[in-house]
């Protein structure tokens, strides 16, 4: 089984890995509860945790696709997956689940919205 995704990274921002991304947001969760803030952005590091480029993965499992099949992809091709369309799409953050999102078309792009927060 492999997985469609739709990857997203600040084309001029310098590349952390995602481990190291990961991890940040990890401590920031956990200080977070530590102080019992109401909202992220009243976390001390808040300014520069909020410009650390990430890598966002939406993926939804294929079953059958080959490295032939993606070779032969061209604009317009449809792909089918037995996901539900009525099931959010796991989003993460490198391994970590961030939240569930939802495939959408704006101005004949395809876009992720987050639906709900891991």
């Amino acid at each position: 089984m492999s997985l469609a995704s739709v990857t997203t990274m600040p084309s001029k921002e310098p590349r952390i890995p995602e481990a190291v991304a990961a991890l940040a947001l990890a401590e920031q969760t956990q200080h977070q509860e530590k102080i019992g803030m109401a909202r992220i952005e009243q976390h001390r590091d808040w300014p520069l945790l909020s410009r650390l480029p990430m890598r966002l993965t939406a993926g939804i499992p294929l079953r059958r696709f080959k490295v032939k099949d993606l070779l032969a992809l061209r604009p317009g091709t449809l792909l089918l997956s037995e996901w539900l369309s009525s099931e959010d799409v796991p989003l993460k953050v490198g391994v970590m689940q961030l939240g569930f999102s939802e495939f959408e078309v704006v101005e004949q792009r395809m876009a992720v919205r987050l639906t709900r927060l891991a």
